[in-house]
């Protein structure tokens, strides 16, 4: 028999026979089965009831961004490449300026911030006007100076040699110096040696650094022509920071320049190196001590004072140079929008065929906007790197410290992440609105 039964009892190979549905549905045999696979089958193409989309997990997503970077390897490259110049020019600004700053740093500890210049102003009839002869003297006594030199402006010039053209003087100034003065203003010599109780009497001259470039004299011994008579070099000087105007000068010995320079005996520039708690009020003294009948008419400033406006000036150009590494780093986010755009128009089968094999929309704008995200990470972490090393070599040149700040760094990755989420998302909000249809039919 054919009915599923043997001598009125059913089969073991027959299907079971179910009871109603809810709705009086006809009793189930294998046609109504059939009915309700139908139905099912339907159901599955022309409907989402019961279904689910599956869930992408981070490896998932993470492995579905990078598919689209691995398959167009110069493209990423390229665009990689804009946002890594960007990076690199704001951390190598950020990384010289630090580096800068840390040697400033290093400079002022080294040589102390405590010194202050003391130096004649205007006279009321518009000259300038002289500090007393005892103005060190009257300086010194100020319980917390620790040391005071003087330099004095001499009316004479210094030449390689008798046949120098008169007034070819190179910009340089004939200085009479304490022998206090080389350790009052943190001073050194680079070769020979620095004046002392002979040599201060006789024509003998310590050249600033500058000045024996200019004349081209560096061996002590050397005679050179100063005041219209034969000097000897003793010796060749560090450069100063913080006197400056002692590199572009010839300094002669007090007593020698009164006797073979005419010098009259007034100090121009007094040097003063006071406790370091106590600068302040030596600074508020300093003009009444050193010049007690006219005391407007002393000039006080501070060497330090010009370093650490140099320095401020220094920030300002970083300032500059940071807004033009964000022009070019915005220039590298749109390069990276423009690739996905692109990416997106290339690979709209793929989206299709995502769509109809039951990706969301939400799958598809978290693909794009991952893959955004890691083209700006590798060029993020790309101009980190290329940034330290240009700020590492530059400071190495210069005998730097080299200083990259980490809040730099992060700041460099932070912002290169932010661009590539706005650069990716507008594609990939156009890629999630595809449908499959119109997807496929493109390709």
């Amino acid at each position: 028999m054919t009915d599923g039964t043997t001598n009125g009892l059913p089969r073991d190979d027959a299907p079971p026979t179910l009871p109603s549905g809810p709705r009086g549905d006809a009793p189930t045999g294998p046609r109504g089965d059939a009915g309700r696979g139908r139905g099912r089958a339907s159901g599955a193409v022309g409907g989402t009831e019961g279904l689910r989309a599956a869930r992408l997990g981070p490896q998932d997503i993470v492995r579905l961004g990078g598919t689209g970077l691995r398959t167009r390897p110069l493209r990423v490259f390229l665009s990689a490449l804009g946002i890594a110049i960007g990076v690199a020019a704001m951390i190598a600004v950020v990384g010289i300026s630090g580096s800068g700053r840390a040697e400033v740093d290093r400079r002022l500890d080294a040589l102390g911030t405590n010194l202050l210049r003391a130096a004649p102003g205007d006279a009321l009839d518009g000259t300038e006007a002289k500090l007393p002869h005892e103005a060190v003297a009257m300086i010194g006594r100020i319980p917390p100076v620790r040391q005071v030199a003087a330099t004095g402006a001499t009316a004479a010039h210094i030449y390689r040699n008798e046949h120098i053209a008169i007034g070819r003087t190179g910009s340089l100034e004939v200085l009479a110096a304490d022998r206090d003065l080389l350790p009052a203003v943190g001073g050194h010599v680079r070769r020979g040696r620095w004046l002392d109780s002979a040599t201060e009497k006789y024509p003998a001259v310590v050249l600033g650094s500058t000045a024996a470039g200019r004349l081209d004299v560096y061996t002590p011994g050397t005679r050179v022509w100063l005041g219209g008579r034969w000097f000897s070099l003793v010796g060749v000087l560090d450069p100063v920071p913080l006197a400056p105007e002692l590199d572009s000068a010839a300094l002669v010995g007090w007593p020698a320049a009164r006797t073979y320079l005419r010098f009259d005996g007034h100090p121009s520039t007094v040097y003063v190196r006071a406790e370091d708690s106590q600068v302040a009020e030596v600074r508020a003294v300093l003009p009444a001590t050193a010049y007690p009948e006219k005391p407007g008419q002393v000039r006080i400033s501070r060497p330090s004072d010009a370093l650490a406006a140099r320095e401020a000036t220094e920030s300002a150009l970083t300032g500059l140079l940071l807004g033009l590494g964000g022009v070019a780093l915005l220039v590298g986010g749109v390069g990276v929008g423009n690739t996905m755009v692109i990416s997106v128009l290339e690979r709209r089968p793929e989206i299709g065929l995502r769509r109809a094999l039951g990706a969301t929309r939400g799958q598809i704008r978290t693909q794009f906007v991952t893959e955004s995200l890691l083209l700006s990470l590798i060029g993020g972490l790309g101009g980190t790197l290329l940034g330290t090393a240009i700020t590492a070599a530059y400071a190495l040149s210069r005998d730097w410290p080299t200083v990259v700040p980490v809040w730099a760094s992060a700041a460099g990755i932070g912002c290169t992440l932010v661009i590539g989420m706005i650069a990716g998302l507008y594609p990939a909000v156009r890629a999630s609105r595809l449908s499959p249809t119109e997807a496929l039919s493109g390709s």
